[in-house]
């Protein structure tokens, strides 16, 4: 089944990604002026392979995912330059023997003068796994970098793709309630330090006290 673009698109990019004993085609549709990006999975198990409980979800809100909420460190800034809004930083430290990067492409589409540095307006693709399930499990995601020249701004904006079996997103949850759990713990463990100026008036009060008894 084809899909009719409209005038919101004008590119496109497409990856070919192993899943299980088939493959997934994966369309990438955006418009070279825009952050807006539109996604298009077409499965191929045609090879006599079988297609066995896999769920496709897309997030524009990168923060609605339990794969980034778990275990990616997304980076926002903002200011009258430059507009982030969940640009992918890096795996977090206590995960990164669990998830690996698999693929890490950047298409530049234009180089754009700003205030006298060079700007690239660009379309970044990155892919994970969990290491558990190679061939159950891809989060990809994509990262539009915008020039707006006549504002003398950049925008960075990302969606997110998730392809992955039911035991892969059973496997998950696991990951992402234990780290609920150790975030829970955490905070119920933390005590705040008392300030020296507590502790002494504290030592002058149990001193008060003493020789209250005494008398």
């Amino acid at each position: 089944m084809s899909l009719k673009l409209g005038k919101s698109f004008n590119r496109s990019y497409n990856l070919r990604v192993p899943i299980l004993d088939g493959y997934y085609n994966i369309g990438l549709f955006f418009d070279k002026k825009s952050t807006f990006l539109l996604f298009r999975v077409d499965p191929d198990f045609s090879h006599g392979s079988f297609q066995r409980n896999v769920k496709i979800n897309m997030f524009k809100n990168l923060e609605q995912s339990k794969f980034c909420e778990t275990f990616i460190d997304l980076h926002n800034y903002r200011k009258s330059t430059l507009d982030i809004s969940n640009q992918y930083e890096k795996i977090k430290n206590e995960y990164t023997h669990d998830i690996s990067m698999v693929l890490n492409e950047s298409v530049v589409l234009a180089k754009v003068e700003l205030y006298d540095k060079d700007v690239f307006d660009t379309l970044n693709i990155y892919g994970f796994v969990v290491n558990s399930y190679v061939d159950e499990f891809l989060f990809i995601i994509t990262e539009r970098h915008n020039v707006l020249k006549r504002l003398g701004k950049k925008i960075v904006r990302t969606s997110g793709l998730q392809i992955a079996t039911t035991p892969a997103l059973d496997l998950l949850d696991e990951y992402h309630k234990e780290k609920q759990t150790s975030t829970s713990a955490g905070r119920e463990g933390f005590k705040p330090q008392r300030s020296r100026e507590d502790i002494i008036k504290f030592a002058d009060a149990e001193k008060e006290a003493i020789k209250d008894e005494s008398n």
